[in-house]
């Protein structure tokens, strides 16, 4: 059994690797409940099978020893080495396999279902929300918000909250669902969406906005036109680049429903479909997102983003956000 837990662990060590070196994509969720799976294999094992052998063997060794002393003693002899107690609990202590796999078994399930059903933790790896979320934010999301749904499949099986627009929401990017996306939702179901010549609107109603200092991107080095808006009772700051045009050309791959938008030189007009959302990031002209690829379904969500629980790089920024 040592070497097959071994081997195991050279594998998860190699898929790790590649993972983290870029030679394949992972499905954290799924991995972590294989692994829990796996160790409560052990686990069973370990309380069923290994632990009573383990026992039955200290119990023997007490039992051996008795028999010696007691027969030593019949023959006079009351000074007796050895400490039969040291000896039982090294018959009694779990090899190294089974600690960290057994072991290991309570934390993993205790990790998996927090993650699976209330609050997962996410790394902001762009730019595409600035100025709401920076490079390198650590972020928890609300895994319940919107429901709760069974891991790795994402089945939602209790209803909750619906999104609403200005809700910050982690979902699963429609064109590579194994990758997650982080964007405000700007238009459910019904809305109609209009961004043109950088002028946001939704069903016919411009969304207010008002003007503030420019914001220096420390990322990139340049300042960029910053202003505020109000989408539904959330109000945030957005920003956009003078430089760039306000046409937006669609990617080849948009995934569904493409004929519910309408591009022109101003930019793009879309009806959100039943089930869908609209997204965009608040960095609107460092963004791929509905605009360019389409709606997110409502499969694919993944929670409410919230908090900001730790930057290494800035640690002003802690907090909540909307």
């Amino acid at each position: 059994m040592s070497a097959i837990t071994g081997l195991l662990y050279g594998a998860l060590a190699v898929f790790l690797g590649g993972w983290y070196l870029g030679f394949w994509s992972g499905n954290f969720s799924l991995l972590l409940f294989v692994l829990t799976l796996s160790t409560f294999g052990y686990w069973l094992a370990e309380r069923l099978h290994f632990l009573p052998q383990r026992v039955a063997a200290a119990s023997a060794l007490e039992t051996q020893d008795v028999q010696r002393r007691t027969e030593l003693h019949r023959q006079g002899i009351t000074q007796v080495d050895g400490n039969v107690y040291a000896a039982r609990e090294r018959v009694l202590a779990q090899p190294w396999w089974l600690d960290w796999t057994a072991g290991l078994f309570p934390v993993i399930l205790a990790v998996f279902l927090l993650r699976s059903f209330l609050f997962e933790p996410f790394k902001i790896p762009s730019g595409s929300m600035i100025p709401t979320l920076a490079i390198g934010d650590l972020i928890l999301v609300n895994k319940f918000h919107y429901g709760v749904r069974l891991p790795v499949i994402n089945k939602k099986i209790i209803e909750n909250n619906d999104p609403k627009r200005g809700d910050v929401m982690v979902f699963r990017y429609p064109v590579d669902p194994g990758v997650d996306y982080i964007k405000r939702v700007i238009g459910v179901p019904g809305d109609e969406v209009a961004y043109l010549n950088k002028r946001l609107s939704i069903n016919g109603q411009a969304v207010p906005t008002e003007p503030l200092p420019e914001f220096y991107n420390e990322d990139s080095l340049r300042y960029a036109q910053q202003a505020s808006e109000k989408i539904g009772d959330v109000e945030h700051r957005f920003l956009t680049d003078t430089q760039r045009p306000g046409f937006v050309i669609p990617m080849q791959d948009f995934v569904a429903f493409r004929d519910n938008c309408r591009y022109n030189a101003e930019g793009v007009v879309c009806k959100v479909p039943p089930g869908h959302y609209f997204m965009m990031g608040d960095n609107r002209d460092n963004s791929q997102d509905s605009r360019y690829w389409g709606f997110v379904p409502d499969a694919n969500i993944v929670g409410k983003a919230f908090f900001v629980w730790m930057n290494f790089g800035n640690l002003k920024r802690i907090g909540s956000f909307q």
